[in-house]
């Protein structure tokens, strides 16, 4: 009878979780899903150039490289698109793009080719990432925008998880296959944006941000943003944090390998991490949808610093699982709070600038973070990166502290209800400036 109402409790609360966003942001959600589900390129990159193609480590790490270059390249154009041109053309570009690419890619031969294309895939990949995040901003109330961030980034993991196993079993047969498989997921997104999301920039530049003293929509440009010194505090703070939670996936591997670990017991640790994201995604944004942003910030950077930090301690497979426990934690907070505390500070006609900017500062993490943990392992040992990740964890909460002291406690912004009827079309004004 208690399991019963426990599955009951259960039940009821993912409906909750789950209930009163639009149906546009399910459509969307669902491409996000079917992306992911399609995921192959990022992970089994590495793999694939070394063990099918025979080339060497350090040129597998060239082109990962290249690829998250790719990815920073395009953060910023691909955030004047979203407000120039609008959400959904900038989506549908991101997706096809992609598709394409990821296809070629899997003929490419010739190294530098290989690497060529890489680019292009990190480039059109990225893309669609402002895009995707100024339409949860337009089309959900301010009250369930970290709701929405939590399910869509729980969607992103989910996905990743079952392709991450089902693109194992594909790669043994064919890498050709994966790639492949993975342009045709990403058509398929294209074709559920174009027929079931409309565009949802706003039509009259009226809109601004929450925030007192919030740059207004009009006149938007990059430079804006640059100006804008407390968004780019937080810009700061996220590629702190991302910097942070990259080195489960550079300096992790890197530092078990050293301990004697094989690559089958790091899988195992770090599937730690997809498991609990799936598994507590939906009850932990229950708990948070209504508490102060600037404490949960606060909370998840600690979390993931001292995480990491516990890293120096582990001398088992069980202890390493145990301390991804603790950050896997830090980064289910982080990611939806972070992401409404953007919305929050962006003018609504600027917001895909803006999200270009924070999709920016994760894309640069990613290329410094290999950097990072191999200089600091290979001089001083892992026991510094951890301990280093520790320090940067709690910098990041004071940080947060120091911004967030005069936004709301509520971080609530100004709801811009989205109407389909009411949505601008997708036609770039003509007296806008690019950037």
């Amino acid at each position: 009878m208690s399991a019963a109402a426990g599955l009951g409790r259960a039940t009821r609360a993912t409906r909750e979780t789950v209930s009163g966003l639009p149906r546009e942001f399910w459509w969307l959600w669902t491409s996000t899903l079917v992306n992911r589900l399609g995921a192959f390129v990022a992970t089994f990159m590495a793999l694939y150039l070394t063990m099918e193609r025979g080339y060497s480590a350090s040129y597998a790490g060239l082109v990962a490289a290249l690829h998250g270059l790719g990815g920073v390249v395009s953060s910023l154009g691909a955030g004047v698109m979203t407000d120039r041109l609008g959400r959904r053309p900038t989506m549908l570009a991101a997706q096809v793009s992609t598709a394409v690419s990821v296809a070629v890619l899997g003929f490419m031969v010739h190294p530098v080719a290989i690497a060529a294309v890489a680019f292009l895939v990190g480039m059109a990949s990225n893309a669609s990432r402002p895009a995707v995040q100024a339409m949860i901003a337009d089309i959900v109330p301010a009250e369930d925008r970290v709701r929405a961030f939590s399910l869509n980034y729980w969607a992103v993991n989910l996905g990743f998880a079952v392709s991450s196993a089902g693109a194992g079993f594909v790669a043994e047969y064919s890498y050709l296959a994966g790639f492949i498989g993975e342009a045709a997921m990403t058509l398929i997104c294209a074709v559920v944006v174009f027929l079931k999301v409309p565009e949802s920039r706003p039509r009259e530049a009226a809109a601004t941000g929450a925030v007192a003293g919030a740059p207004s929509g009009d006149g938007v440009r990059l430079s804006t943003v640059l100006r804008d010194g407390r968004f780019m505090g937080v810009v700061g703070l996220s590629f702190v944090i991302a910097l942070i939670f990259q080195q489960g996936y550079v300096g992790l591997p890197v530092a078990m390998g050293a301990d004697g670990f094989s690559s089958s017991d790091f899988g195992t640790a770090v599937a730690v991490n997809g498991v609990l994201i799936v598994a507590l995604q939906i009850p932990v944004t229950r708990f948070i949808q209504s508490r102060d942003p600037r404490r949960l910030l606060l909370a998840s950077s600690l979390l993931a610093g001292y995480g990491f930090g516990l890293t120096a301690f582990a001398g088992s497979v069980g202890l390493y699982a145990l301390t991804i426990c603790v950050w896997t934690v830090g980064e289910i907070i982080n990611a939806p709070v972070q992401n409404g505390l953007v919305v929050q500070l962006s003018p609504a006609h600027g917001r895909g600038r803006y999200q270009g900017m924070y999709t920016l500062s994760w894309a640069a993490a990613a290329l410094v973070a290999p950097l990072m943990s191999g200089v600091v392992i290979d001089h001083f040992g892992a026991g510094w990166l951890w301990g280093t990740c520790a320090l940067l964890g709690t910098a990041a909460a004071f940080g947060y502290w120091l911004l967030m002291r005069n936004l709301p406690a509520g971080g609530a912004t100004v709801a811009e209800s989205f109407d389909p009827a009411k949505a601008t079309v997708a036609v770039p004004p003509a007296v806008e400036q690019a950037g």
